[in-house]
């Protein structure tokens, strides 16, 4: 094999360290056991280690996309994507080997390749939004986001499932199918982000593209048994992504290491900082339980009492606290100023971007579940509809004073995250989203799958979701960590020493 320049291997260590991510020396070697298990080992590689490997040349990217796509292959039941173009891939694949073999300057994520959640524009592959009036629709640039990415090296694996719209936590998507979770087939993987939750738990890459208005980043990450990361809000661009407020969406990955979460979060906010991994001695950590605590479903509350107990077996401590006012505030906020500017920042998106359809005529071919939606919550004439006074007192009086309400938290505690579970269940069956039986009372399915995760994603706080561990049935249960705005490379370094802590879970047996 050609190995890397002097000049751009150092490039690349450099670039390696910024992120936080040292996986140059990894042990896994290759070509010493039989082809099928290497490449297993290949579906265990974090991204970093993946892009180490194929950098040095102790295999190609074009093996490296051949292992991947015939993983999406196998595990084509899980209906995880809706565009997947193996042709394509390869032949990325065999470009970027071609210009490591030329001497080429390799990027960050050389080689690395990643699947995209379907409402983020792609040139080279139609943008659906996961609805079936944009079933062909084709952009003709990619997203910002996207440049990015590729301007790192790393390929496109494909178009993930989503939920319809992005407007809900299942991913069960009725024009498209239903996402299915990889712990229980059975039981959806959250959303809306649900098919490259799902893309990234089961093997299929370590490293996807989500988007999180209200959540869709971290409740497919807590319930698929992955990391998740929204940073705060406008750190990274969201602009050509199907969007649903502009003032609380926020692209975001998905990865099942921290490491990858910074690796991401470096070429997206081009923030190249190193990261070390933050000690957790003398660490403050917030617990407000009168409000992320109840109702909780009982293993999601013991694992999540576990976890804490990790934490101060670590050195850090927990700071039980009261927020008062937030569920006032969150009740102002969060719907209202969702339900009033998907009318007006959908209907912009599809022009811009050369769709040409009316948001009547997206909603009208909508699956009947999102037409509902659409018709009693968003549309004019609506029993929700949301009156532009109302909407600019959301906007103006109330969303600033739960920002402030979470500023002065952070200044008056000193911690350096809220702590909580991210979901009050784990993931439910495919179909039974109306109510949850917690604890012998019906929850309606928005409170157990949203209650916990819209604060921060209204304030426009970075959050960040890990594993906490698993049911006695096998189910994933994800802890978040909230902290203030503009943290984000500090939430990622405490973040490092926090999975250590609390150590991974089993991947699932699919």
């Amino acid at each position: 094999m050609h190995r890397l320049s002097d000049i751009s291997r150092r490039a690349f260590i450099r670039g390696a360290a910024a992120a936080g991510v040292m996986t140059l020396t990894s042990p896994v070697t290759f070509g010493t056991a039989s082809p099928a298990e290497d490449d297993i080992q290949l579906l265990e590689l974090s991204a970093g280690e993946a892009v180490a490997h194929m950098a040095r040349g102790d295999f190609t990217v074009e093996h490296y996309a051949r292992a991947l796509l015939a993983r999406c292959e196998a595990l084509h039941a899980l209906n995880a994507f809706i565009t997947l173009e193996p042709q394509q891939v390869l032949q990325a694949a065999r470009a970027c080997d071609r210009h490591r073999r030329s001497g080429g300057k390799l990027g960050p994520l050389f080689g690395l390749l990643i699947p995209v959640k379907d409402s983020v524009n792609t040139a080279e592959y139609p943008t659906t939004s996961g609805t079936p009036a944009l079933r062909h629709f084709r952009p003709a640039d990619d997203a910002p986001i996207v440049k990015s990415l590729r301007a790192g090296g790393a390929i496109v694996l494909g178009k993930t499932n989503l939920h319809e719209l992005s407007g809900g936590w299942t991913s069960n998507n009725l024009a498209f199918g239903a996402v299915h979770n990889p712990y229980d087939s059975t039981r959806i993987p959250g959303g809306s982000s649900g098919g490259t939750a799902v893309a990234v738990a089961a093997r299929m890459a370590p490293l996807g593209v989500g988007e999180d208005t209200e959540g869709s980043v971290r409740v497919p990450a807590a319930l698929c048994g992955i990391s998740g990361f929204r940073p705060t809000t406008g750190r990274y661009s969201t602009k050509a992504c199907a969007p649903i407020s502009p003032l609380f969406d926020q692209v975001g990955p998905l990865a099942r290491t921290v490491s990858d979460l910074a690796l991401f979060d470096s070429v997206a906010a081009n923030d190249w900082r190193p990261l070390e991994p933050r000690p957790l001695q003398g660490l403050r950590f917030g617990v407000v339980r009168d409000y992320w605590f109840t109702d909780l479903e009982e293993q999601v509350e013991s694992l999540t009492d576990k976890a804490l107990q990790k934490l101060r077996h670590a050195g850090a401590e927990i700071v039980e606290t009261e927020l008062p006012g937030l569920q006032y505030l969150i009740e102002l906020t969060t719907d209202p100023v969702q339900k009033h500017d998907v009318r007006i920042a959908l209907p912009r998106y599809l022009e811009d971007y050369g769709a040409k359809l009316t948001l009547e005529q997206v909603v009208s071919q909508a699956s009947p579940d999102i037409q509902a939606t659409f018709r009693s919550d968003v549309l004019p004439g609506s029993k929700n509809f949301v009156p532009d006074p109302a909407y600019v007192a959301a906007r103006d009086i109330h969303l600033p004073a739960l920002r402030r309400l979470y500023s002065d938290y952070f200044a008056r505690t000193g911690v350096a995250a809220l702590v909580f579970p991210a979901t009050m269940a784990p993931a439910t069956p495919i179909g039974q989203d109306d109510t949850v039986d917690i604890r012998g009372r019906k929850i309606s399915f928005a409170t157990v799958a949203g209650r916990n995760i819209a604060p921060g994603s209204t304030a426009g706080i970075p959050g960040l979701v890990l594993p906490a561990g698993l049911t006695s049935t096998g189910l994933p249960v994800g802890i978040e960590f909230d902290g203030p705005s503009g943290s984000d490379r500090a939430l990622l370094a405490i973040s490092l020493s926090i999975e250590r802590v609390l150590g991974g879970i089993a991947a699932p047996q699919v």
